[in-house]
């Protein structure tokens, strides 16, 4: 892969993440979700912007968690250019496209949906509002793929932090970002040794 084909790939990605989040976010209040089939819904959700809607406390928490992600693309886009350079393998390339395109994705949420949108908690959100639900780096990334495949098992007493409580796989809800991302890491894992092979 080259790098013109690789950042049209990352491009493609962001157009289809973007667009999917644009339309979630002009379309749905919080909350909402829609019954595509029993095992997949489109379930509008925002977080943070770390795994799981994990946070980082404190004021600074969301600001220092977007400037970091800010400099990691920076990273991961020198690994990409580095990767091409020499030569690399194909699946390496293509795994360190798609992490870059996902990170992308969320970083532009985390950067830009703050000062862009109102808030959606009890009303669709309006682009370029005169009432932005936040400020630069602290907007909150938009989700919507949910796959509760196998809902609401009973979980016996003594399974450790679950125990005793319905369990629903797959419990997550993403975007199309996340989906790059974790594409991405799959690939590395998966091929590991056609991916990090002697060029």
């Amino acid at each position: 892969m080259n790098l013109k084909k690789a950042y049209l790939f990352v491009f493609l990605i962001l157009l289809i993440d973007q667009v999917s989040k644009l339309y979630i976010k002009t379309n749905f209040y919080l909350n909402e979700q829609v019954k595509v089939f029993d095992w997949f819904r489109i379930y509008f959700v925002e977080n943070e912007g770390m795994a799981w809607g994990a946070e980082i406390p404190g004021e600074y928490g969301k600001l220092f968690l977007t400037v970091f992600r800010i400099f990691a693309v920076g990273g991961i886009s020198w690994w990409l250019n580095d990767s091409i350079k020499k030569g690399l393998s194909n699946y390496l390339t293509f795994a360190i496209t798609l992490i870059l395109a996902g990170a992308v994705g969320n970083i532009i949420d985390s950067v830009f949906y703050g000062v862009i949108f109102n808030d959606s908690s009890s009303q669709v959100a309006t682009m370029f509002s005169n009432e932005p639900y936040g400020t630069w780096f602290h907007g909150e990334v938009v989700d919507m793929l949910y796959f509760p495949i196998i809902k609401d098992i009973p979980m016996p007493e003594w399974v450790p932090l679950i125990g005793g409580k319905p369990f629903t796989f797959f419990n997550a809800i993403f975007n199309i970002a996340d989906v790059a991302i974790s594409t991405g890491f799959g690939i590395l894992i998966v091929f590991n040794k056609r991916c990090f092979k002697e060029a």
